[in-house]
């Protein structure tokens, strides 16, 4: 419900809406200019999406809530299905694998942020977790059977979807996967033949090749290097945009993004006892799932780890193995409860870990006023009490542990997880979007407003400062981003004279609109009688300014 996010969120959100404007669904363009950053999927579906529900917000991220529903969904039947292999005569067991594995999936940090953003990376895990599952459903079905056929079929339509969704790692991934396990357990050979890639291949490329062959055919070149170059190998090879991090960095993120379930994925690991490969070929393909999940898990966490350039969000494909592990762990503890030192220890961690969320939480007050952007937040949020109600969610969550463990009864420590994580989200972080979009989001909204109501519609906007592309997608207008002071004064040069604003006078095409921070709009030392300020929202001023053409 709350406004789009600078600064990724409105490029896909107004790349899509271009689309609807200008009718041209091969090449997506962002403020008059190609976009080559992502393939054309997610901005097709949101492009729907706005066709059938309007242009807002809601219709943008519509399609990475559907892509998360359908990976939950998907890993619930995968579980529900094809888990009983790892535990024996509890049937019983494979209901409470698939809730604990879909509930992993589906709440823990990074899918409730990407599954609410209108970008492209939710769409990406699910189209390659699907691809996954459907390989696994395939691969433990009897060969050649019609089931077996339909799991392989839709190994080969998913990655071709993840392809369309953000270009060749799309399918370099789930592959590698795939190539790894089968390795791994000696079944490369049999599986190559019973998934018959020619007939995948075809099906593939049909998928893929239409669309990267009629953008190559519009934009030649310019499409190649910048989308394969620059946006692919580029990306791998050296650091783009600042996105740098040291080789750690994704150990952090999964620990924190995958909270509450990541101080068990050690223990998980281990669990698969990936380190006895004989034994493992010997079993049948029933049994290899979690053998599965883990080779998932690590071929994409080396493969990313490995890249130069480095995102939190790269980790998110890994997040269903992660999730089916952590599940097949529960399960077998529901089952046959295990008191290793292993699992006392990450008892241990979780209750450490719900301390140090619930600390945290309580003092994370004193960090909120970094933002000069959001400058009245933290009196906000204190107004709010949201930050006791949710030091208290993980202090309760810390308190049912520690319980669970005194009285021997660990096996539910998964329940209580996830008790606190839902509760937290419910009281704490929903409660707390509306007063963060108040503070960063909505001056601009409103400044746009201004714009549409004031501005003649081929008057010039020009944002000083920092890139806020939800200007453009609220004005439905081109803006000039310039970021120094320097060069606004020497682009306002370049456009004309500035003369005196005359009082009253209405707004013209030779009018110039500058959007930027109180602060930085004092920068550019503009004469008073020179320009007028139309509005000042929060942090954000809007000037105008009449301009004389220089002849």
């Amino acid at each position: 419900s709350v406004g789009l996010i600078d600064e990724t969120e409105p490029l896909f959100a107004e790349a899509a809406r271009q689309m609807t404007v200008t009718g041209d669904w091969i090449t997506p363009y962002f403020n008059g200019e190609t976009r080559f950053d992502k393939p054309p999927l997610i901005y097709w579906l949101m492009a729907i999406a706005y066709q059938i529900i309007g242009v807002n917000p809601w219709a943008a991220r519509l399609p990475s809530a559907l892509a998360a529903i359908a990976l939950t969904a998907a890993g619930f039947y995968l579980l529900y299905r094809f888990s009983g292999g790892n535990v024996r005569k509890q049937p019983w067991a494979n209901g409470l694998v698939a809730v604990i594995g879909s509930g992993a999936i589906a709440l823990n940090i990074q899918t409730i942020v990407w599954a609410r953003s209108g970008v492209s990376d939710m769409l990406l895990s699910a189209c390659m977790g699907i691809a996954l599952f459907s390989f696994f459903a395939g691969y433990v079905q009897p060969p050649q059977s019609e089931q077996q056929r339909l799991g392989y079929l839709g190994f080969y339509v998913f990655s071709a979807l993840a392809v369309l969704t953000k270009g060749p790692v799309g399918l370099v991934i789930p592959g590698s996967i795939v190539v790894a396990f089968l390795a791994y357990v000696g079944q490369l050979a049999v599986i190559r033949q019973e998934m018959r890639p020619l007939w995948g291949s075809v099906i593939f490329a049909a998928m893929i090749l239409p669309w990267y062959m009629l953008v190559t055919l519009v934009n030649g070149r310019a499409f190649i290097d910048n989308f394969f170059g620059y946006h692919n190998v580029e990306r791998f090879t050296s650091v783009v945009n600042n996105h740098s991090a040291p080789w750690y960095f994704y150990f952090l993120v999964v620990v924190v993004g995958f909270i509450p379930w990541s101080v068990y994925l050690p223990m998980a690991i281990a669990h698969t006892q990936f380190w006895r490969r004989r034994y493992w070929q010997g079993q049948p393909r029933q049994t290899h799932l979690g053998l599965f999940a883990m080779t998932w898990f690590l071929v994409i966490f080396s493969f990313f780890t490995i890249a130069i350039t480095k995102l939190p969000s790269y980790t998110l494909p890994l997040l269903p193995a992660a999730s089916v592990l952590v599940a097949l762990l529960w399960q077998q503890q529901n089952v046959r409860p295990e008191r290793s030192p292993g699992m006392m220890v990450s008892h241990g961690a979780n209750l450490l870990f719900l301390g140090i969320l619930a600390w945290a939480v309580f003092n994370s007050g004193q960090w909120l006023g970094d933002d000069p952007v959001m400058p009245e937040l933290p009196r906000l949020v204190q107004e709010a009490q949201i930050l006791i109600m949710g030091g208290m969610v993980w202090s309760l969550g810390a308190i049912a542990t520690a319980i669970l463990i005194a009285i021997r009864r660990t096996r539910w420590i998964w329940a209580s997880n996830l008790i606190a994580f839902v509760t937290f989200f419910l009281l704490t972080v929903i409660p707390a979007l509306p007063l963060m979009d108040s503070q960063r989001q909505l001056p601009l909204r409103q400044i746009a407003s201004e714009i549409v109501e004031t501005a003649d519609p081929s008057a010039e906007i020009i944002m000083v400062g920092f890139k806020k592309p939800t200007l453009v997608f609220y004005t439905q207008r081109s803006v000039t981003y310039i970021y120094g002071v320097d060069e606004a004064i020497a682009h306002l040069r370049n456009q004309g004279t500035l003369r005196n604003v005359e009082a009253k006078h209405p707004a013209s095409s030779q009018d110039a609109f500058i959007v930027g921070t109180v602060t930085e709009l004092a920068t550019l030392s503009l004469p008073p009688q020179k320009y007028e300020v139309v509005t000042e929202m929060g942090v954000y001023q809007l000037l105008r300014l009449q301009l004389q053409k220089n002849r």
